[in-house]
């Protein structure tokens, strides 16, 4: 008989579609499931819907103490997704806090920024978590970390939010410069940005701001763009099915808690710089970065940092060990690879988007920088699992 199974979550949440794609690549390989998703989570506070139906099991992302119960009153085997506290014998898969920390904390000192801090929440576990992976991680480097973390509710509504971002900027007065900032997650790292433009800082060269979950929409809507570490939700909701398959069919394992190491680092514009003391240097580099998908040239970059070729040749070979011309095309290569990923426009208008006059040209110059060829890039982007013989 074909298992039927409640999946609770709330589409709204960045996160619910790639632990969808989870579950359903563990269905397609081990077969299908009667499924129905509440992508309003209303099972979480109207328990009720579990007695509505025979279901053999539940997955939830929004689990509550009254949907434990019901499921436990009906004997139905549910796997919490929420990263949160446990609830005693709910077996739970949740990110690996401590190590999304090291990953944020590694990729900032790396970049040359040395006076580093998290901004997360006093009382909120997986934000406590993350902050002890980012000190723990600074202190191996040398570092001595500080944070600035004011309670759960602050941005959960307008008024809330502008006093949060108000109280952030504040604090950022009175940092050293410059500074790099995780922040807990993205719609924190939003209102640090938001408290930097307040203040007058430049994001990233006086303030690089990091944040966590890699919610596409959110961090691109973020003035400028919000880098973030990418958990992997996508592993967590196949976990989760594979571990609901053995709860339904009676099987336990020792393990009451699976966590799921992150991903990687999505930089954006945030981030997308290193401390580097040379002015002209530095400024070409803002400039590059905010132009080069404009089709901007070295000539005009020179003319705009207001110095000579020789000097920003030679000073970009020092910091970067790379020319102003090999930072342009890195540029226009990381956005190509972005635009590739996350959405599903055609080679012709990335061409247009990334200051390419000639999809031909975009295709040499990125099959050059990556060994494959745009349209390869994107499918082994969007199916790690795909078996793709190399380019010619």
């Amino acid at each position: 008989m074909t298992p039927k199974v409640m999946i609770v979550l709330n589409a709204v949440i960045g996160e619910s579609e790639a632990i969808l794609s989870g579950i359903s690549r563990f269905q397609n390989e081990h077969g299908a499931w009667d499924i129905f998703v509440d992508n309003e989570a209303r099972a979480e506070c109207t328990p009720e819907w579990i007695s509505e139906q025979p279901w053999n099991g539940v997955i939830s992302r929004t689990t509550t103490p009254r949907l434990v119960a019901a499921c436990t009153a009906k004997r139905l085997p549910l796997i919490d997704l929420n990263d949160c506290p446990a609830f005693p014998g709910v077996p739970k898969i949740r990110p690996d806090n401590l190590g999304v920390g090291h990953m944020a904390a590694e990729d900032l000192y790396e970049r040359g920024y040395r006076h580093l801090y998290f901004c997360g929440y006093a009382d909120w576990n997986w934000s406590l978590e993350r902050r002890d992976g980012f000190f723990e991680a600074l202190k191996l480097l040398g570092c001595t970390p500080a944070e600035f973390s004011p309670p759960h509710g602050s941005g959960l509504r307008p008024a809330e939010n502008a006093r949060t971002v108000q109280q952030i900027a504040e604090w950022l007065k009175t940092l050293p410069l410059p500074a790099g900032i995780m922040a807990a997650h993205d719609l924190r790292g939003r209102q640090v940005l938001e408290a930097a433009r307040q203040v007058g800082l430049v994001v990233p060269e006086e303030l690089a701001v990091i944040g966590v979950n890699n919610e596409q929409v959110r961090c691109e809507l973020s003035v400028p763009p919000l880098s973030s570490v990418a958990t992997d939700v996508f592993r967590a909701g196949y976990l989760a099915a594979e571990e609901l398959t053995r709860r339904m069919r009676g099987e336990r394992r020792a393990a009451s808690e699976i966590r799921v190491s992150p991903v990687k680092i999505v930089t954006r514009q945030s981030t997308d710089s290193l401390v580097i003391a040379d002015l002209a240097v530095s400024t070409a580099l803002s400039i590059i970065r905010k132009q080069a998908c404009n089709g901007i040239k070295v000539e005009d970059v020179v003319r705009q940092a207001a110095t000579s070729r020789a000097r920003l040749e030679h000073g970009f070979r020092f910091y970067l060990g790379r020319s102003p011309q090999a930072e342009i095309r890195r540029v226009q290569v990381a956005r190509i690879k972005q635009l590739l990923t996350e959405t599903d426009q055609p080679l012709k208008q990335i061409a247009v988007l990334t200051g390419f006059e000639h999809v031909e040209y975009l295709n040499v110059r990125f099959k050059r920088a990556t060994g494959v060829t745009p349209g390869r890039f994107r499918l082994l982007a969007r199916n790690p699992a795909a078996t793709v013989a190399p380019a010619a």
